[in-house]
């Protein structure tokens, strides 16, 4: 088997390509789980920050600061 040949640039490709792919499922395991501060579901801070919004408890410049403040 030649090692030297057009080949081996592909092999290159495919492995730098299988890494990256690798790397973005363990990206995605870890957002979608507790590890990615809260995945990709909003807190319950945040959840009470939006239902004090939509009851008309704060205005949308408080709204904006705090949701800032969560982050």
């Amino acid at each position: 088997m030649m090692w030297n040949g057009p080949m081996m640039g592909a092999m290159w490709i495919w492995s730098l390509l299988g890494l990256v792919v690798l790397a973005g499922l363990v990206w995605l395991v870890f957002r979608l789980t507790e590890g990615g501060r809260a995945g990709f579901a909003p807190s319950a801070a945040r959840r009470i920050l939006d239902e004090r919004y939509a009851r008309g408890e704060i205005d949308e410049e408080e709204y904006r600061r705090r949701r800032v403040g969560l982050t």
